[in-house]
């Protein structure tokens, strides 16, 4: 379990990096190193479908965190609670590639496998 905690931040700053390198492709370095005050935003598909694959991770990790820490407390950091947990990251690391890609449907199946790992790893706390 605690790997899976250590490589759910690599992911974190995954979706940071893409956010940041497609904003930086699409407006410029200077942009990107600079305050960004003002209005200027990326506008084109790859930052903004990076910038929602980013914020929809964002949405759902803090449960995955609380569940991982609680599951470790309780001494239950092991079988089904570290098969949801393994799910979790699998269908969350999927879920990037079919999101900048623009995969419907499939983005969706992937966002559901996650909250399924999520549900796997809640139900090891109860029983």
């Amino acid at each position: 379990m605690e790997l899976l905690v250590g490589l759910s931040v690599v992911l974190l700053f995954a979706h940071v990096l893409l956010q940041g390198m497609a904003a930086t492709r699409e407006l410029g370095s200077a942009w990107n190193a600079g305050p960004r005050d003002g209005d200027r935003r990326p506008t084109g598909v790859l930052a903004g479908r990076a910038e929602r694959a980013s914020a929809n991770f964002r949405e759902t990790y803090p449960a995955f965190v609380a569940l991982s820490l609680a599951l470790l407390v309780a001494g239950r950091g092991d079988g089904l609670g570290l098969a949801g947990a393994w799910v979790w990251f699998a269908f969350r690391l999927a879920y990037i590639p079919l999101y900048l890609a623009g995969i419907a449907y499939i983005r969706s199946l992937a966002w559901t496998g996650a909250a399924i790992g999520l549900a796997l790893m809640f139900a090891a706390l109860l029983f």
